[in-house]
């Protein structure tokens, strides 16, 4: 299970950046992609997004283990909408082996847009 934060409630939108590196690829992107948007739909959960999907060409200042496959952007209209993704018992029995069948590693950092 995702160990998470405390949040503060109604700050609006976030951007979650998840750095991959596959195990299966293929069990990624044709299953628990899938499981994941059914998981979604079925909490009744709107405004998730994929933002963004590119291949790593080069790790240039990644440590020894942090060799990445994938970056991946996605929006969450709240942190407290992630939260009840992730730790829901429908995320837990459908997607989530599927995600640790086809991540050999992998890190979520949560982030919000801000104007500058």
């Amino acid at each position: 299970m995702i160990t998470l934060p405390e949040f503060e409630p109604g700050q609006g939108p976030v951007l979650m950046l998840n750095l991959l590196r596959f195990k299966d690829k293929s069990i990624y992107f044709d299953q628990y992609i899938p499981a994941f948007g059914e998981v979604v739909k079925q909490l009744g959960i709107e405004g998730v997004n994929v933002r963004l999907v590119t291949e790593v060409v080069a790790n240039i200042m990644a440590g020894e283990n942090e060799q990445w496959d994938q970056v991946v952007l996605v929006e969450y209209p709240s942190a407290e909408a992630f939260r009840t993704i992730a730790q829901s018992e429908i995320y837990q029995q459908i997607a989530d082996p599927l995600r640790l069948a086809g991540t050999a590693e992998l890190k979520l950092i949560m982030t919000r847009e801000i104007d500058f």
